[in-house]
């Protein structure tokens, strides 16, 4: 990961609307959730939610899958765990027993 790409994600998830349905796929990984039972869920138009998908996904932090009639969106906890990762390099000066409950 590099300074942009992170720069990219964290703006991404710098809008209520893709940060709720960003938290909620994390609740419902790995399966996901079809399109529109995010909508349902988070009581949200179609239009706006297709947006909000879309932004995600090119930040790369969701992933979706075709399924029969439906598309089913799922976290990509690879991506968010080398966000994590980027930022918490070199954390506390080398000192791993700062983060050690977070890593």
């Amino acid at each position: 990961m590099n300074t942009k790409d992170a720069v990219a994600i964290l703006s991404c998830l710098a809008q209520e609307a893709r940060l709720e349905i960003f938290r909620l796929l994390v609740q419902c990984s790995p399966a996901g959730l079809a399109a529109g039972e995010i909508a349902k869920r988070l009581d949200m138009p179609a239009s706006t939610l297709s947006f909000h998908l879309k932004e995600l996904s090119h930040a790369g932090l969701i992933k979706a899958e075709q399924s029969s009639r439906f598309i089913y969106y799922s976290t990509d906890f690879k991506a968010m765990n080398e966000l994590v990762a980027y930022l918490m390099e070199n954390c506390c000066g080398g000192q791993k027993s700062c983060c050690n409950p977070l890593i």
